[in-house]
């Protein structure tokens, strides 16, 4: 497919665990040749707010493949996550994320488990869209778009279908969340009636998460929106023995990424120590895709046999049963000894000769076909915590024909009319106004609304427009509405 791919030696444990992964690919006979771009920290620090130089990014498409090691994205100071950037602007929307026991080299209370978690990868909250409003209040948008959420459940039953996996679970929030995760849950049940062959099932994602620290054996396939998908890959890579064993691809149409799920460990930089085993899995994964298939599964194969001849870098290393405390070098060479051998107790990896390239195609023809405004959320800063004085004040302030006061809310729950004495407010007030009788109303009666607010000495901080969609609302109602 390709023999030129760009590599990035990271930051932290980086440059240590690329090191190792590129001398084993190296002795294992890989076809590659590379593009080394800077990313990262240094970068950071230098002035470059992205992480990346500009030039960089027609490297990373030009050569399709990108294989990194992690980085450092500073705190404070406003510095973007540079891998969610690479994510989103090649439009890599698939993480996928395999996790297998490999007990009982590696300590673990779940033999059984072999699972793989595939995270959507370009938006929920990692939008990272957030705004101060008032003095109390901070906002991050979670944005599910129905293109984004078919293109991963999509990618996800491909994957089971041609892996040989008998059931994908979905997981989300939809008893809270009905219209985001509303939108994945329902999505994932329309594409599942296309797989028969796939068993299908839905869990919430705090009982799921639950189930799945306690039984990993019982899932085989997970999908999941963005946030939830980084949450429970840790939580699964970590109940299988380590997060430093676990590689990730990100898989995108055009363009895909390949990287360890773990960070990059500063606190241990420099030591030697790190284990380059999620990065050396990223790269099985990467060579997988790119067709040196047989590469991939001799890579897998010494790596398998070198943990069962307990040689264990320290973050997996048991007295008395481990038999050698490895350094990153000496169980890189480890490997390396032992390419071409197989495992004796593990299952020996063997890849079709060319793996199937997914190219997931969704249709984006426009399918509402009515849209109509029905009212306005008008969000008011106002530091006076009494919901009946502030909804008293509105009502004799803000006179409109079209539109009336229907409730405020203080942080998602009523509070204005008829609220509760005992509900804590904040200075962040929502206050629901709706077409009167039967009025139709346009984007005028809402620029009027807002005037009345500014003339009445209001502080307006947001409004969200409320819609229905061929007679489904798209918005809901607030809690106690």
């Amino acid at each position: 497919m390709t023999n030129k791919i760009t590599i990035a030696y990271g930051d932290g444990i980086g440059p240590e665990i690329m090191k190792a992964c590129l001398k084993i690919m190296e002795k294992a006979g890989v076809d590659l040749s590379y593009d080394e771009i800077k990313i990262g920290e240094k970068l950071y620090l230098g002035g470059n707010s992205s992480g990346i130089a500009d030039s960089d990014w027609q490297k990373l498409m030009d050569n399709k493949i990108f294989f990194k090691a992690p980085i450092t994205t500073p705190q404070g100071g406003g510095y973007k996550s540079l891998n969610v950037t690479i994510r989103k602007t090649l439009g890599l929307y698939a993480n996928v994320r395999p996790v297998k026991s490999l007990f009982p080299y590696v300590k673990t209370k779940h033999p059984e488990m072999d699972l793989v978690i595939i995270r959507e990868n370009e938006e929920d909250l990692y939008g990272g869209i957030e705004h101060r409003q008032t003095e109390e209040v901070y906002q991050c948008l979670k944005l599910i778009t129905r293109p984004g959420t078919e293109k991963i459940i999509r990618f996800a039953f491909e994957y089971a279908k041609n892996a040989g996996r008998k059931k994908l679970t979905c997981m989300s929030k939809d008893n809270i969340m009905k219209l985001t995760d509303g939108l994945f849950h329902k999505v994932f049940n329309e594409v599942a009636v296309e797989y028969p062959e796939i068993e299908s099932d839905h869990w919430i994602i705090d009982i799921g998460t639950a189930k799945l620290a306690d039984t990993p054996e019982d899932f085989d396939v997970i999908v999941l929106p963005n946030l939830y998908g980084d949450i429970l890959s840790d939580v699964a890579a970590q109940i299988a023995g380590s997060v430093g064993l676990a590689g990730s691809a990100n898989i995108g149409n055009h363009c895909s990424m390949f990287e360890a799920i773990h960070g990059s460990a500063p606190r241990i930089a420099g030591q030697n120590i790190a284990n380059p085993s999620g990065l050396l899995m990223g790269s099985v994964q990467m060579l997988n895709y790119i067709g040196q298939n047989n590469i991939a599964e001799k890579i897998e194969n010494a790596w398998l046999r070198t943990i069962e001849d307990g040689i264990h870098t320290a973050d997996i290393f048991e007295e008395g049963s481990s038999k050698q405390k490895a350094s990153t070098s000496d169980f890189a060479n480890a490997v390396i000894e032992n390419l071409g051998n197989k495992p004796n107790k593990f299952k020996e990896i063997s890849y079709p000769a060319q793996s199937k390239k997914m190219d997931i195609q969704i249709s984006r023809e426009p399918k509402v076909k009515e849209k109509t405004l029905e009212g306005v959320d008008i969000f008011l800063h106002h530091g006076d915590f009494d919901a009946n004085k502030l909804g008293e004040s509105i009502k004799e302030k803000i006179q409109n024909d079209n539109l009336e006061l229907i409730i405020i809310t203080n942080r998602g729950v009523k509070v204005y009319p008829n609220g509760n004495p005992l509900t804590f407010c904040t200075d962040h007030w929502r206050c629901r106004f709706m077409a009167k009788n039967t009025s139709k109303i346009d984007s005028g009666d809402i620029i009027n609304i807002l005037s009345s607010f500014k003339d009445g000495g209001f502080d307006v901080v947001k409004t969200e427009n409320l819609y229905n969609f061929d007679g489904e609302k798209g918005y809901s109602l607030g809690q106690g509405q």
